[in-house]
């Protein structure tokens, strides 16, 4: 890595070597049995070049030759992408327990354990289809530039998703846990998944209107995604966020607090500084409501004439390979704070309304304008606080700089799921439409 840094610097202006070597092994249960098992082994470098303020990108799996990488990467110069700004000097990053000793020597057998020991519980007290998977991985990163950076950090993680399908349907009630350390899914996510499947077994069909919508973690993404697009210096560059201006003023409901915590050690994934080697920290999106300003790479932060926020990170909405992505501005470490109700508490103040426990097509609608409409997948309709059956062929629409203004309540439970770490959320006047 110090070679192929030092002949990159002496061929452009700025370099800088991003290296990840990583190992998991998961295993996964359909219909409560055992179907797969899997090891895998990744590793590889990517290169980024700066000179006479362009950019230049490469990467490879396999380093044999250190100079074809960087005759790549000072090939891609000729993309004419501008890079005006400067690579980070080295600073003191925050001390964090980003791995645990716990996890070594874990694999197939205990994942296999485990999945058989969630997918039993959950075949024995509900009649849905059983599907459990569960992974144990390591990954070691490290960051080196021109300026005198040279940053590591190694992360561990384990994880378990599982659910129980309706008969008959692609849906089902689903539940994801992850840790730093080896631990089981926790008793609660269990006996949410079989008390919700149960309640939903029946089907009913009633009439659509505006009504109360309980987004459940796993539908937060419909939600999240527009608002992570209007908060970010992308946007605001682009001139496209509903946001801009808005800094400092009251944009959402008082119930709504969102933050991003890098350095939240008790999860997987702690980061003492982000993929372009900028020390992380905490940085409040919303507070009671009151929207903080917008979330930064390198790269925006310069053409904002901004301080770098420490939000550069080599992903996509929908993941992606890091090596073969270049930073953008994203938050890694989502959560939207908790309230003080419990699920069945937030229910019981629907008088009419949708439990939206997932939701298909988040990407569906104008993202930059914050609108969305997905379809239910599933949801589950409740009347009087009582729950009735389970929605079929239903849709739920709207803005989410609207509906984040009638946030009604906030779940007590944190919950992770994919895109960050949610509580239920229920909001009013929510458009739905069914068959």
């Amino acid at each position: 890595m110090e070679k192929l840094l030092e002949m990159a610097g002496k061929a452009a202006d700025q370099a800088e070597v991003f290296s990840l070597d990583g190992r998991s092994s998961g295993a996964g249960f359909e219909n409560a049995e055992l179907h797969d098992i899997k090891a895998d082994m990744a590793c590889g470098v990517s290169l980024r070049v700066i000179k006479d303020g362009k950019l230049g990108f490469a990467h490879t799996r396999n380093l044999r030759d250190r100079e074809e990488l960087v005759r790549n990467a000072l090939a891609s110069l000729a993309g004419g992408v501008e890079a005006g700004f400067t690579l980070p000097s080295p600073s003191v990053p925050a001390a964090l327990k980003t791995a645990d000793h716990g996890i070594e020597g874990r694999g197939s057998p205990d994942l296999v354990a485990e999945c058989g020991r969630v997918a039993g519980e959950l075949k024995s007290r509900t009649a849905g289809e059983i599907v459990a998977e569960a992974w144990v991985g390591e990954q070691t990163l490290r960051i080196a530039n021109t300026n005198g950076l040279s940053a590591s950090v190694r992360t561990t993680e384990s994880g378990v998703r599982a659910g129980a399908i309706f008969p008959g349907s692609a849906s089902g009630i689903f539940r994801l846990f992850r840790s730093k350390g080896f631990d089981r899914m926790p008793q609660p996510a269990l006996d949410e998944i079989v008390w919700l499947f149960n309640a939903g077994v029946k089907e009913v069909e009633p009439e659509g209107g505006r009504m109360k919508v309980l987004f459940m973690p796993d539908a937060m993404l419909a939600l999240a995604w527009r608002l992570m697009h209007g908060a970010s210096a992308k946007s605001a560059y682009e001139k496209v966020s509903p946001l801009a201006g808005k800094a400092g003023e009251k944009a959402f409901s008082s119930e709504l607090s969102v933050t991003n915590d890098p350095l939240d050690d008790s999860l997987p994934g702690a980061r003492p500084f982000d993929d372009e080697g900028v020390p992380s920290a905490r940085f409040r999106v919303v507070d009671k409501g009151v929207f903080q300003g917008f979330y930064n790479d390198l790269n925006y932060s310069h053409k904002l004439g901004e301080r770098p926020t420490g939000h550069g990170y080599r992903t996509a909405m929908w993941g992606g390979d890091p090596l073969e992505l270049k930073p953008t501005p994203y938050l890694a470490h989502l959560r939207f704070e908790p309230g003080k109700k419990s699920l069945r508490e937030l229910a019981a103040m629907m008088d009419r309304g949708i439990i939206l426990c997932d939701a298909l097509g988040p990407h569906s609608g104008n993202i930059p304008n914050g609108d969305f409409s997905v379809g239910v997948a599933p949801g589950l309709y409740v009347e009087k606080g009582e729950i009735k059956g389970r929605v079929k062929d239903a849709m739920i629409s709207g803005n989410v700089y609207g509906t984040l203004k009638e946030v009604v309540a906030v779940g007590s439970e944190l919950c992770q799921s994919f895109g960050g770490l949610f509580p239920p959320l229920l909001c009013d006047g929510v458009s739905v439409a069914c068959r």
